[in-house]
């Protein structure tokens, strides 16, 4: 299992298209992937998951993935993260 904790520094957080960007790159892999905040965690292939969390800007997630990609999934996700989902 590998875990790692982000913030989210784009305007919209995890809303709309960036959830979706999300979802589509989670789904890429074959690992059980899930997105915690607040002691709430959700699939990260589920993009209603992802918008039930209502992760703002400023937010802070864990990433947490288990399989056989689950170190190239947590950096694919970090990496789209830190790219603030092409916004600004």
């Amino acid at each position: 299992m590998t875990e790692k904790t982000v913030e989210i520094k784009n305007k919209t957080g995890l809303h709309a298209r960036p959830a979706a960007l999300f979802v589509q790159a989670a789904s890429k892999f074959s690992s059980q992937i899930w997105v915690e905040k607040e002691n709430k965690k959700v699939n990260a292939k589920s993009i209603m998951g992802i918008m039930s969390l209502g992760v703002a800007q400023g937010n802070t997630v864990k990433l947490i993935a288990d399989g056989s990609d689950e170190q190239e999934a947590i950096k694919a996700l970090v990496d789209l993260i830190d790219s603030k989902f092409g916004e600004e």
